[in-house]
C-alpha cells in the first residue's frame, strides 16, 4: 500500500474516531471560552506529541511475528469498536475546573496542551495510531494521517461543533466508526488465521 493510501485509511479511521471523543468536547468547551487560534495551538502540540508515543508503540508491537501482529491489531480494533459502542457520554473531561488565570497566548495554549496531552494518553485514537503504525511500515504516513484527523476534528470541535452535531447525530458517528474498526478487525483476524 503506497504512502499516500495510507495517511488517508489512517485519517479517516482516526478522525471518525475522534469525533466522539472526550479530547474533541474538551476542545469544545475550550474554543467557546477562549480565543480559537490560542486553544488550537495547544492541542495541536498536544496531539504531536502523543501520535509521536503511539508511533513509539506501534514500532515496537512490529516487532513481533507478522500473524501475532495481525492477531492483535485485530483484537485491539475489536475492542475499540466495542468501546466506542459502549462509551459512556457522562464522561467528565474535567476541562471546566482547569481554567488559566488570564487570556495570554501562553496559559490558553498551555492549559489546552496539558488538558488535551493527559486526556489523549491512553486513548483509542492513540491505541488505533499504534496498531495502524505496526501494521503498515509507513510510520510518516501512519503519523501524518493521525496527527492531521485529530487537529481536524479538534479545529472542529474550537470552531464549530454545536454546528456538526446538529446535522450529524453523534450516535451516527460512533457507529460509523465501530463499523470501519469492525471490517479492519475481521480483515485483521483473517491474515491471522490465513497466515
Amino acid at each position: 500500500m503506497n504512502s499516500l493510501t495510507v495517511a488517508a485509511l489512517t485519517f479517516g479511521i482516526v478522525f471518525l474516531a475522534e469525533l466522539p471523543d472526550k479530547t474533541a468536547l474538551a476542545s469544545l468547551v475550550l474554543g467557546t471560552k477562549y480565543r480559537a487560534a490560542y486553544v488550537f495551538t495547544g492541542i495541536a502540540a498536544a496531539f504531536a506529541l502523543q501520535v509521536g508515543i503511539a508511533l513509539v508503540a506501534g514500532r515496537l508491537l512490529a516487532l513481533l511475528p507478522h500473524r501475532w501482529v495481525e492477531g492483535i491489531t485485530g483484537l485491539l480494533f475489536l475492542v475499540g469498536a466495542a468501546m466506542l459502542l459502549w462509551h459512556q457520554d457522562d464522561e467528565d473531561d474535567g476541562a471546566e475546573g482547569r481554567e488559566p488565570a488570564d487570556d495570554s497566548f501562553w496559559k490558553v495554549a498551555g492549559t489546552s496542551f496539558v488538558i488535551v496531552a493527559v486526556a489523549e494518553f491512553g486513548d483509542l485514537t492513540q491505541i488505533m495510531t499504534a496498531n495502524l503504525a505496526a501494521k503498515y511500515d509507513d510510520p510518516v504516513a501512519v503519523g501524518l494521517g493521525a496527527w492531521l484527523a485529530l487537529c481536524a476534528v479538534g479545529g472542529i470541535a474550537v470552531v464549530g461543533g454545536q454546528k456538526l452535531l446538529q446535522h450529524v447525530p453523534m450516535k451516527v458517528v460512533v457507529r460509523i466508526a465501530a463499523l470501519a474498526m469492525i471490517v479492519l478487525a475481521a480483515y485483521s483476524l483473517f491474515r491471522a488465521i490465513a497466515g
